[in-house]
């Protein structure tokens, strides 16, 4: 190395220019051939003219100091290097610039950057780097950019960050950073630009940070901060823009917020807990090109008509609050809007705006591109006038009660690239106008009254990639043009009254998602669909097709779900499904095959196929119970034919002869009335009648519940003198009458103080001759959980859960869970555990209701605890938010199903949010949440009424030295440890339910 370096500095460079006037001593090459040493992938060659027959200053990314020869700046950002940063780069004493910036470094940040006392730019920015900041940087003292943002760093700030007196911009976003943000920061009165969000930072904005009277930037989002936001950042008048959005921040934001910040540009303060009125002095700040306010919930009264006075605005969200519009006083602002030219986009989706939608809405800017106004409230007629909004590409109208039809304004919008007016009351035609909206990819219409035909104009839609028409009345022919679109992606058009046979779809080679399911389809299924080679998911169940399964479905590859259940396909069960190594899900169940069942692929797996009701099939793998296939012989084909001869013509005149008496016989029944016996251990019969008659008819104003498969009335028994819940199952709808069958099977077989009450059932036909079938449970006055937890608005506060009745709610349903699983004969699975089928009587005990969709399991020879062999298989069964991850994935059934969904109902009572609440989005669930702030921060995660009951009960009661504050982390405690993302990991219900009744006793002794 020593006879290279003296060779280098005897050739100097080419051209004149000798050693002597450079790096004398050799130590900046060193340096950067140290660094390209450790460099192990250098796939663009930045590195390939860093040799000695070229002088230093001529590499690429290299600038020296003309005078001294010395290396000043090292840039290689961008390119794609692979390896460390090497130590001896804290030997390049006159470096002032550094930016390693974009590339996929490893490795940490190391202390000997900090000998770099003349640098000025630090951005090694968008690596892998690990570790933590090195207090050495602070050495520093030149600095005025560090960047280290986009990388694995984790640790602290550290506080002497402050010592970097010279700093402007203070970049270390997008880390795994813990810890508060240093107080000390505000000291730093040079900064302009504090990025720090996308980090794991906790504890309050500190107020230091209102010194920073040149701060244009502050950017804290995406942390744990709590707390309220420091009026102080609202007096800073060179700030443009302020981002804390995805926080816990809360309270109310101040009356004079506008009056201070005349160059604020962007405030983005959405999904935190802010409360209040939006203050109407925003108005006053006319710079504001963007409002973000939404995901708060705590926002109320009407929005401000001064936000009109924002002439530069250009978005506007208000989205998951609760904002009120109505009367036309509360739709000013829509009025007011009009007058901001500028605006883009306005989102208002789930307030409780109502009312007809104000005919200004044709008013708005001709520049709106976004105009979302979905779960709202809203009634009438679609204003005509919104068509003039042309240059809108997304329309979000969905989830309100809108009437009449659209085709007066839908042809107008020609620019929409997705359309939302999924669950309203729309009627009328499908016009065929919406053919013209050529760049539509999203197109959402389930869930209204639309009848007539499809519109064949939907072809013309070649950028289609979701299109859902389920829901409604429409009839006739599916259009051959809509599927010869070669991008759809999605299609859904379940549960309406199609009619007709299914066209030739070999055209739609991108299709991944057909969904046909019940409609009235007829007609085989084409042996052309096995040509999409993208199709991921199909679903033709709950129609009329009839023939054979096409032997081509096996070249469908990827197909990963097949439904085609409820039909009247006939014939075998293709060989070649059995090849199809994605398929997770088959449902060929009610239909007409026979035949033998396959034993390889997805048939191997007896809970990821159905097959039920198809009689005619047999063997099959040991776990289906199917049949023997018979083995026939050639000598017996004879008698086979005389025994059909014979046998045939006698069942059928002895089939005829029992149908006709169980017509007489059901007649009979359904004029029967017999007394209710609430006393006896058998069901007393009731008949229609009855249950009509008890709940006026079924009237909507006796319907107090609705379920995936049945509507819940309360009704009075007059003969029985007493009041009932009566369970109507909606027996058009698919698995209703499974439901009801399962219900009954599983409480007929269980009785516990905590199970909901079964006084008999109703299994007979209506006063039309339409099959009817009901439960008649116990009434329990006090509704759910659910609707106590997530009250409406306006409920008054002293109807909350106090603490003692939610330790109460949450013991009984652990001994609920505890008899089902542990002390059955058979154990048995709930399958959907959540707040609404969790009914309360009127001394606030809880009982476990809604078994419609719960598994009966067999005990192994030798189970280990929690270890049961399913009999039946999954699927997604359950309500999203509270199913296991496990079954998510397809896997078996098991009580630690029902474990890890009691674990979410536990932390929603002491939170008082739902696992669905927005807050929980990009990766962040109601269970790493709370893990995050398990057990140091707790006193801002619990239910704000919880709060405040136990502020009345003793104003210190959250310290942490006070028993109840205890008691609270041993409860998060036990709902932890039923959600553990592995179920052999969680406690089993015997164990939880034991801890719980602890608790109890602890929480009742202390009191």
């Amino acid at each position: 190395m020593v006879l290279l370096l003296l060779s280098y500095g005897a050739g100097g460079i080419k051209g004149g220019a000798s050693m002597h006037n450079g790096d004398v001593n050799g130590t900046d090459l060193a340096s950067l051939l140290d660094f390209k040493r450790v460099i192990t992938n250098d796939p663009f060659g930045a590195m390939s003219s860093w040799n000695t027959s070229t002088h230093l200053c001529r590499w690429k990314g290299v600038t020296c100091d003309q005078r001294a020869q010395r290396v000043v700046a090292l840039d290689l950002a961008g390119q794609t290097l692979t390896g460390q940063i090497s130590h001896s780069l804290g030997n390049m004493s006159h470096l002032t610039s550094l930016n390693l910036s974009d590339n996929l470094l490893s490795g940490r940040v190391l202390p000997q950057l900090g000998n770099l006392q003349k640098l000025v730019f630090l951005d090694l920015s968008g690596n892998s780097l690990q570790g933590i900041i090195p207090e050495a940087l602070i050495n520093c003292t030149r600095l005025r950019t560090l960047d280290v943002s986009r990388n694995h760093l984790v640790g602290d700030i550290t506080p002497n960050v402050a010592l970097l007196s010279n700093l402007r911009n203070l970049w270390l976003h997008s880390n795994n950073l813990t810890g508060i943000i240093p107080p000390g920061i505000g000291n730093i009165t040079s900064l302009n630009t504090v990025i720090l969000q996308g980090n794991m930072l906790e504890g309050s904005i500190p107020d230091e940070l209102g010194r920073l009277s040149n701060m244009s930037y502050l950017l804290l989002g995406g942390n744990r901060l709590s707390g309220r936001i420091p009026e102080v950042l609202f007096n800073l008048s060179h700030i443009q823009e302020i981002a804390l959005p995805l926080n816990m921040l809360h309270g109310p934001l101040p009356s004079d917020l506008g009056n201070f910040i005349p160059n604020l540009q962007q405030l983005y303060l959405g999904g935190n807990m802010l409360e209040g009125h939006i203050p109407d002095s925003l108005g006053n700040a006319t710079e504001l090109q963007w409002l973000d306010l939404a995901y708060n919930q705590g926002f109320t009264g009407r929005i401000p008509p001064s936000l009109g006075k924002l002439r530069k605005i250009e978005k506007l969200g208000l989205d998951m609050n609760n904002l009120e519009a109505r009367d036309s006083w509360g739709w000013e602002f829509l009025d007011a809007l009009s007058n901001c030219t500028r605006l883009k986009m306005i989102s208002l989706h789930q307030n409780l705006l109502q009312g007809v939608l104000p005919n200004s809405i044709g008013n708005l800017s001709s520049s709106m591109d976004n105009l979302v106004l979905s779960n709202n409230m809203l009634s009438g007629l679609v204003p005509s006038s919104i068509g003039n909004l042309h240059r809108v590409t997304k329309l979000g109208l969905d989830f309100n009660s809108f009437t009449g039809p659209i085709e007066g304004w839908i042809g107008s919008m020609v620019n929409l690239q997705a359309l939302y007016l999924d669950s309203n009351n729309f009627t009328g035609n499908i016009p065929a106008a919406i053919g013209n909206t050529s760049q539509m990819s999203e197109l959402f219409l389930s869930n209204n009254q639309f009848h007539g035909i499809i519109p064949s104009s939907l072809g013309k839609l070649q950028q289609l990639s979701k299109l859902d028409l389920s829901y409604n009345n429409l009839e006739g022919n599916i259009p051959r043009e809509v599927f010869t679109v070669p991008t759809i992606v999605q299609c859904g058009l379940s549960h309406n009254n199609l009619q007709g046979l299914i066209p030739s779809l070999s055209s739609l080679q991108q299709l991944s998602y057909l969904d046909l399911s019940s409609n009235k389809l007829t007609g085989e299924i084409p042996p052309t669909l096995g040509t999409c080679q993208q199709l991921e998911t199909i679903n033709m169940g709950q129609n009329f097709l009839s023939g054979s399964l096409p032997t081509s479905l096996g070249n469908l590859s990827i197909l990963t779900m097949l439904n085609l259940s409820h039909n009247n396909l006939t014939g075998s069960i293709p060989i070649a499904l059995s090849k199809l190594q994605f398929l997770i899900q088959l449902d060929l169940s009610d239909n007409h095959l026979e035949g033998q069942v396959p034993t390889d692929g997805i048939f191997r797996n007896a809970t990821a196929i159905l097959l039920e009701g198809n009689r005619q099939l047999c063997g099959g793998v040991l776990k289906l119970h199917m049949p023997l296939c018979p083995t026939v012989y050639q000598s017996k084909t004879g008698r086979r034919h005389f025994l059909v001869k014979v046998l045939v013509p006698i069942l059928g005149i002895a089939c005829l002869v029992l149908l006709a008496y169980l017509a007489i016989f059901r007649k009979k029944m359904f004029r029967k009335q017999l007394p209710l016996l609430p006393s006896s251990d058998q069901f007393a019969i009731v008949s229609f009648k009855d249950l009509a008659q008890a709940t006026e008819n079924f009237a909507q104003t006796n319907l107090i519940g609705r379920g995936s498969y049945g509507s819940v009335y309360q009704g009075n028994l007059t003969e029985a003198n007493m009041v009932v819940a009566v369970k109507v199952f909606h027996l058009d709808m698919q698995g209703a009458d499974r439901s009801f069958m399962t219900e009954c099977k599983a409480l007929r077989s269980i009785r516990h103080r905590n199970l909901l009450p079964v006084l008999t059932s109703c299994s007979t036909i209506d006063s039309v001759g339409n099959d009817f079938k009901a439960l008649v449970y116990k009434f329990m006055p006090n509704g759910n959980l659910d609707t106590w937890l997530h009250p409406k608005s306006g409920t008054n506060a002293s109807n909350q859960l106090s603490l003692s009745q939610r330790i109460k709610i949450a013991v009984d349903i652990a001994d609920a869970l505890q008899y089902l699983h542990h002390d059955c004969e058979n154990p048995i699975i709930h399958c959907d555990l959540k707040p609404s089928n969790v009914l309360l009587d009127d001394d606030m005990t809880a009982h476990l209701g809604d078994f419609g969709i719960a598994h009966f399991y067999l005990k192994s020879k030798s189970p280990a605890a929690g270890d049961l062999s399913s009999i039946s298989s999954i699927g997604l069964k359950g309500t999203i938010g509270y199913i296991a991850p496990e079954y998510a994935g397809g896997g078996f059934l098991s009580t630690s199903g029902d474990v890890y969904s009691f674990g979410v109902v536990l932390l929603e009572l002491l939170t008082g949010k739902r696992p669905t609440d927005p807050m929980f989005c990009n990766g962040l669930s109601i269970v790493n949440f709370i893990e995050r702030n398990y057990p140091d921060v707790i006193d801002h995660i619990i239910d704000t009424y919880l709060r405040e009951d136990l502020k009345e009960l003793a104003p210190a009661m959250l310290d942490e030295e006070k028993a109840v504050y205890q008691l609270l982390l041993d409860m998060l405690g036990v709902a932890l440890s039923c959600t553990r993302q592995n179920p052999s990991e969680r406690v089993n219900m015997r164990e939880a339910a034991a801890k719980l009744q602890v608790i109890k006793i602890s929480y009742i002794s202390g009191m």
